[in-house]
């Protein structure tokens, strides 16, 4: 009989990382609307402005959680970004986030906060520094 957990459990650090390379792959997505007008759809913001701060978190974090690359610092003032964004921009209009549109800020947040403390996974920077 096949033990579904220790089947499952030898990908788990292989996921950690997947979703890691995900997560960036779209928090860069809104750095880039904000900073670049790319992807379209999105307003570009001045450079030194409150927003413009954020697109650079969102683009250079991304790129950082992309790679694997200085994972726990970056994730962790990313997680801190999206708790100011959500109580800044989101909690001010109503107080559930469904009502607000604030669900994706709070995923961010508590995504980022547990790849502070998880770390990168094996397919990272991070990784391959810690074998060099």
């Amino acid at each position: 009989m096949i033990n579904a957990k220790s089947c499952c459990a030898k990908f788990s650090p292989y996921l950690l990382s997947v979703l890691r390379i995900v997560v960036g792959l779209l928090f860069m997505q809104h750095g880039g609307q904000k900073l670049l007008g790319y992807p379209p759809g999105g307003q570009k913001v001045e450079l030194l402005s409150l927003a413009g701060l954020s697109g650079v978190l969102e683009l250079g974090g991304g790129v950082l959680m992309l790679l694997g690359f200085l994972t726990r610092p970056a994730a962790f003032i990313l997680s801190g970004e999206m708790a100011v964004a959500y109580f800044k921009v989101h909690a001010a209009v109503a107080f559930w986030p469904v009502q607000n549109h604030g669900e994706l800020a709070v995923v961010y947040c508590f995504i980022f906060l547990y790849f502070a403390a998880a770390g990168a996974g094996p397919l990272s920077v991070d990784a391959l520094r810690k074998k060099g």
